[in-house]
């Protein structure tokens, strides 16, 4: 009898499982994530090595080893689990690369869930855990340091450790921008500082800038991050807590600046385990008032 009983439960719980269905996504945000990652691409370079120095990897004769590509799935780097009924992306974080948007996205409000795995891979073995979201992202991917991403800009999705943190910006490849930043404690690295003066970033200068101040969530608890994106201005966002902003996005071709103000969205696989869930973006006419000052020049 209790043999039976516990049969049946376990098939209403299957049935329960099978037949729950997530929440709608608010009304005018679309919903990026399926189990499908139908919306998306992959593309894949390399499992880099220590003492990479930026130079694409060689074989035992030294000629030039070719990515893996668009479209692999080597090693199952990014893979889509349901949980609660709800798809949970995972990057293995194995091989350098990354998934991106099919669409090309201007002006607008993303925003999306991210909890650290426990897996950490060469190079990355004694350094924090990484990831990030490559916003105005053109061209094809393999033209930064790490040969894995597209041109972008990046909201820096780090573990807190030594000054990194959710949020913090970097320029991949030939972009550049303005952040109003500051020295931070140790004169070592630029802080974003609303009240400091804009900083030219890229082209030749420093390509980092850390966030504000750090509101990751504790170890094992998702983090709530929010890009807002609008006309070459944008805002990262930790928790709720605006950590960065970033004035005139562009790239420099040929010593020229051109505008950077839209493209495709990638999320990086780079040496460590990582998920994402509740991706979604809204289009924007402009940018939030409660978000202008940070582009006002201080007097």
């Amino acid at each position: 009898m209790k043999r039976i009983t516990v049969m049946a439960l376990g098939a209403t719980l299957l049935l329960a499982s099978a037949s729950y269905t997530p929440p709608a996504a608010p009304k005018g945000w679309e919903p990026l994530l399926d189990k499908s990652l139908s919306k998306w691409r992959t593309y894949e370079s390399y499992r880099h090595q220590l003492g990479y120095r930026g130079k694409q990897p060689t074989d035992a004769q030294g000629n030039a080893i070719k990515p893996i590509g668009y479209d692999k799935n080597e090693a199952n780097v990014f893979s889509v689990v349901m949980q609660e009924g709800e798809p949970v992306l995972r990057i293995s974080g194995e091989i350098y690369g990354c998934v991106f948007t099919k669409q090309d996205f201007t002006n607008y409000d993303l925003k999306l869930k991210v909890k650290w795995g426990s897996k950490k891979w060469v190079p990355r073995l004694d350094e924090p855990r990484d990831s990030g979201i490559l916003y105005n992202s053109q061209g094809e991917c393999g033209v930064d340091y790490w040969h894995s991403w597209m041109l972008s800009q990046e909201f820096q999705v780090s573990e807190y450790e030594r000054g990194n943190a959710m949020g913090d910006f970097w320029c991949i490849a030939n972009s550049t921008a303005d952040i109003k930043a500051a020295y931070n404690a140790t004169k070592d690295t630029l802080r974003f500082n609303p009240t400091a003066a804009p900083v030219t970033m890229g082209n030749g200068r420093s390509g980092f800038c850390q966030a504000a101040a750090n509101y990751e969530s504790p170890t094992g608890q998702w983090t709530e991050l929010e890009l807002i994106n609008v006309n070459g201005k944008s805002v990262h966002i930790v928790n709720g807590h605006v950590v960065m902003a970033v004035d005139n996005s562009s790239s420099v071709v040929n010593g020229q600046h051109q505008p950077l103000t839209h493209g495709k969205i990638q999320l990086q696989s780079e040496a460590a385990e990582v998920y994402y869930k509740g991706i979604m973006i809204k289009p924007l006419e402009a940018m939030p008032a409660q978000y202008a000052s940070y582009f006002k020049q201080n007097k």
